[in-house]
C-alpha cells in the first residue's frame, strides 16, 4: 500500500486550518504530476484563463519585503509599486529572500500562510473572475478561492500596479 503525499505544503495546510478554511479547500486542491511553476503552465494544468491565475511576487521596498498579488496574463509595474508604497527603490526579491520571507520556494507560493507577515498589494485584475487559482505552498500544487475571499485572507489592499502595453 503506498501513501498518498498530502496535497498542500503543510505550513499551507496549516495555515487554512488556522483560518478556518481546511474543510472547505483542503479536499479542493488540485495536485499535479508536472510542476505549474510558471502561471502559464498553471493555467493549462488546470484548464482555465492565464488571467485566472493568481501569481504571489515578493518584491522588496527599500529593502522591506511586499507580496504583489496579481492575475496570471499581467506584469507588475514596478514604478506603480514605488508609487504607491511611498518607497525609493523597489526591486523583485531574489529566490534565497522569497524562500526566507515565505517559507516556499518561487514557483510554489501562497498568497498567505508565510513565515513572516508581508505588506500585501492585490492588483484589481484580479477581481475581474469569479474563480482564482493560487499555489498551494508547492509548484505541484493550486486551489481555487473566489478573489474578494483570497484578497481578505491574505490582507490585501487592492490596487492598481498591472504593467500597462502600449
Amino acid at each position: 500500500m503506498t501513501v498518498q503525499e498530502p496535497a498542500a505544503h503543510p505550513r499551507f495546510a496549516q495555515a487554512l486550518e488556522d483560518l478556518g478554511l481546511a474543510s472547505g479547500l483542503l479536499p479542493r486542491i488540485r495536485r499535479f504530476p508536472e510542476a505549474t511553476r510558471t502561471a502559464a503552465e498553471a493555467a493549462a494544468a488546470i484548464g482555465c484563463e492565464l488571467s485566472q491565475i493568481c501569481k504571489s511576487l515578493i518584491f522588496a521596498a527599500d529593502g522591506v519585503p511586499v507580496l504583489v498579488l496579481m492575475d496570471g496574463a499581467s506584469r507588475v509595474d514596478v514604478e506603480l509599486v514605488r508609487r504607491e508604497l511611498g518607497a525609493g527603490k523597489v526591486t523583485r526579491a531574489k529566490a534565497d529572500q522569497v524562500r526566507e520571507v515565505t517559507g516556499y520556494a518561487i514557483g510554489g507560493v501562497p498568497p498567505f500562510g508565510h513565515r513572516t507577515r508581508t505588506r500585501v498589494l492585490a492588483d484589481r485584475s484580479l477581481l475581474d473572475h469569479d474563480t482564482v487559482w493560487a499555489a498551494a505552498g508547492t509548484p505541484y500544487t493550486v486551489f481555487p478561492m473566489d478573489p474578494k475571499t483570497l484578497i481578505a485572507h491574505a490582507g490585501g489592499s487592492v490596487v492598481d500596479v498591472r504593467e500597462l502595453s502600449e
